[in-house]
């Protein structure tokens, strides 16, 4: 296709471990027999296509293969098999220092770095003034790059990379060592790029970033694509994977699932027969998800749920500035030591907006016992804007060392919030302003 900025099939890139430098030396010199080396599969069979002008965010634990893929797309590294194909002037900015000599100091680093992109030193001159002026870092850019602090590297790096007019801008997480002033640049930078038709490709584990930014989001889990689609759908499903709620594909015949197979994929052997009965018998005005995602161990069931106003009325509609509760009845079908109950409050979009649980309220902090139940009410004042948010619950909590998730209930109900006075972000401060 034409509009097509990057297209990847069928990328494998399998690395060879060894366990000491003398098996190396071995493998190649043909010293014994077998080998001397493990493999270890990084990226298994995966195909990803970028339009021109998109926003893509790639998400996924440590060692899922993101940095990888990223390498690949930059030819930095090789892939083991598979094809990529690239249509555009590709920019990137992969890891702290990299294309940096680090006897030169920071001109002469800029020159370096434009020309393996592939400007002449007549474009790069013409863009010098906007660099130095982006990356903000005084005389050290006359001073050698290893005196550079990491900040300054991502400074420089990032001017460099987003300055010289790339057609496709490649981001892997460096962003979170700069300090906050200039993060926000970095990404008023990503909307004009954005509204100018720019591509843009963006690996972070800030997913308020991924969420607000990415008009599409991939998630890779130990190599493998698990799926792509909206910020919010992925984003839940990466909570389950970072809480071993979802089990991995298998390397062979990869399983490429959109956004309403996985929702159909993380209930998927979930009792629901309690929450379908509230459903049955729920009254009028509450807005439920009917397609809510539902998961967890199940040793203790959110088994009813709604929102009241401060009047005590069942409803999903609040009005700004007045009182709240949210209501969860648990029901433990085993003992629990310590469970945390939670809310989260989040925007369209998947941005989680506000929220908090037990543990940080030292609300409850005692054992449950098997067959017992809970009432659990929160309750707060309405300072969000007026529109409309998702409300998210769970129940989780600590066996040993290990973080539990026993059941958790995302994007459970709408909330509208009504308001006459709708102030900047999204929530009110409720400010008190003087004049004189």
């Amino acid at each position: 296709m034409d509009n097509i900025a990057i297209k990847v099939t069928d990328l494998e890139k399998v690395y060879k471990l060894y366990d000491k430098p003398s098996d190396r030396l071995k493998e190649a010199l043909r010293i014994g027999r077998g080998k001397h080396h493990t493999e270890h599969r990084a990226l298994k069979g995966v195909n990803l296509s970028i339009r021109q002008g998109e926003c893509v965010g790639i998400i996924g634990t440590n060692g899922s293969g993101k940095s990888t893929i990223l390498k690949i797309i930059t030819g930095v590294l090789s892939p083991t098999s598979g094809e990529v194909e690239v249509n555009g002037r590709i920019s990137a900015l992969l890891e702290l220092g990299a294309g940096f000599n680090m006897e030169y100091n920071g001109i002469e680093n800029i020159y370096l770095n434009g020309t393996m992109i592939g400007f002449s030193k007549k474009e790069i001159d013409r863009k010098m003034d906007e660099i130095l002026a982006f990356a903000d870092i005084g005389d050290y850019v006359y001073q050698p790059a290893k005196t550079y602090s990491s900040g300054m590297f991502v400074r420089l790096a990032f001017a460099v990379a987003i300055n010289i007019d790339p057609e496709i801008l490649i981001v892997d997480e460096a962003l979170s060592v700069g300090d906050v002033f200039f993060q926000a640049k970095c990404y008023h930078k990503f909307e004009e790029f954005k509204e100018m038709g720019k591509t843009i490709v963006f690996v972070s584990h800030d997913l308020s970033s991924i969420s607000k930014y990415c008009d599409r989001v991939v998630l890779l889990n130990q190599g493998v694509k698990l799926g792509e689609g909206s910020a919010k759908q992925m984003i839940d499903t990466y909570k389950q994977v970072l809480v071993g709620q979802y089990a991995a594909p298998e390397a062979e015949g990869e399983r490429l699932v959109d956004d309403e197979q996985l929702r159909q994929m993380a209930a998927k052997g979930v009792d629901g027969s309690k929450l379908e009965a509230q459903k049955a018998e729920k009254q009028s005005g509450m807005a439920e998800n009917p397609e809510l995602l539902e998961y967890g161990s199940k040793k203790a069931q959110i088994t009813e749920y709604y929102i009241t106003d401060g009047k005590g009325m069942r409803t999903s509609t609040i009005l700004k500035g007045s009182a709240f509760t949210i209501h969860m009845r648990v029901e433990a079908a085993q003992r629990i030591n310590a469970p945390i109950f939670a809310f989260t409050i989040k925007n369209v979009r998947g941005t989680e907006i506000t929220g908090t649980n037990t543990m940080i309220e030292k609300a409850f902090l005692e054992s449950v016992e098997a067959g017992e139940t809970k009432d659990i009410a929160f309750t707060q004042e309405m300072n969000l804007q007026g529109g409309d948010y998702l409300l998210s619950l769970g129940v989780t909590g600590y066996e040993g060392d290990d973080f539990t998730v026993y059941h958790r209930l995302y994007d459970v109900l709408n909330v509208t919030v009504i308001s006459d006075k709708d102030t900047v972000g999204f929530y009110d401060m409720n400010s008190k302003v003087t004049v004189k």
